[in-house]
């Protein structure tokens, strides 16, 4: 019996060790420090459904930036097998082409698992600790990423050729974008009072195992000035089969028009963890 109260007590200590530095949020990525390049602007195209003309007003006016290259960095928790992760994330894009997503989960502010995810060219891969996931299934979802992580830069939405937005309602249109060939739907919800985008809805496979495709809900939280512009501060990933976020990040840094190297990679300033 000795024994045993032993081993519960240990283990009730490793459990409230773990459960402590699972709440010590992860420490911030260094700065960029490519030096980023003002953008040329086109004007507001005057045959947008009205929602989504309303939507850019409210953000750009008039003039509307051309984002070639972008850069979003931030912190906030993932659930990764069933457990909640603070993180620190980076995702560069080539914008409507490429991205490459670098996330760090930690414990007690210390990196502890790594993740890297590219989308080039129309192909996706995923660097897990415990593996790799590739296929057609993971490319699709990697595809609806690459344009739902423009909500960062949703100049892009209308600048790149490739995308149109169709109307719906008052307060909803669809965005559809490209992939392999063919399309893909958003349903774009906006907020009735502020005009600004509150959620996308799509349907994405979750895995490459997966026999069908599931709704996935981008929500934008909260909307915030950063460096002098409204951006979506606090956003939301949730499969809706889950019925809760498996991911909530904080938007800290967003930078366009940086020179990304071949593996869309920044220059960055040293670390601080």
């Amino acid at each position: 019996m000795k024994a045993v109260r032993i081993i519960l007590v240990v283990a009730g200590v490793m459990g409230l060790v773990t459960w402590i530095g699972l709440r010590i949020p992860a420490r911030p990525f260094g700065d960029v420090a490519a030096a980023a390049r003002q953008p040329s602007t086109v004007p507001l195209p005057d045959d947008l459904p009205e929602p989504v003309a309303r939507f850019y007003r409210e953000l750009y006016g008039d003039d509307i930036p051309v984002i070639e290259t972008a850069t979003v960095t931030g912190r906030g928790t993932m659930r990764v097998s069933g457990v909640t992760l603070p993180v620190r994330f980076r995702f560069s894009h080539v914008t409507g082409q490429d991205y490459r997503h670098d996330i760090d989960a930690t414990l007690y502010g210390l990196r502890t698992m790594r993740i890297l995810e590219t989308y080039r060219s129309g192909t996706s891969r995923l660097e897990l600790p415990f593996g790799v996931s590739e296929g057609p299934k993971i490319d699709q979802g990697a595809n609806l990423a690459l344009w739902a992580e423009a909500v960062w830069m949703p100049s892009v939405w209308i600048t790149d050729p490739q995308v149109r937005w169709q109307p719906v309602d008052q307060h909803t249109a669809t965005l559809v974008v490209p992939f392999d060939g063919e399309e893909e739907t958003f349903v774009a919800r906006f907020d009735p009072d502020t005009g600004l985008l509150r959620l996308l809805e799509s349907m994405r496979f979750k895995e490459e195992s997966s026999d069908h495709k599931t709704l996935w809900l981008n929500e934008v939280v909260a909307w915030g000035e950063l460096d002098g512009h409204s951006m979506p501060i606090e956003t939301a990933l949730t499969w809706f089969d889950d019925g809760r976020p498996w991911a909530r990040l904080t938007t800290e840094h967003v930078l366009v028009n940086v020179p990304l190297d071949d593996e869309l990679r920044v220059t960055t300033g040293s670390a601080t963890g």
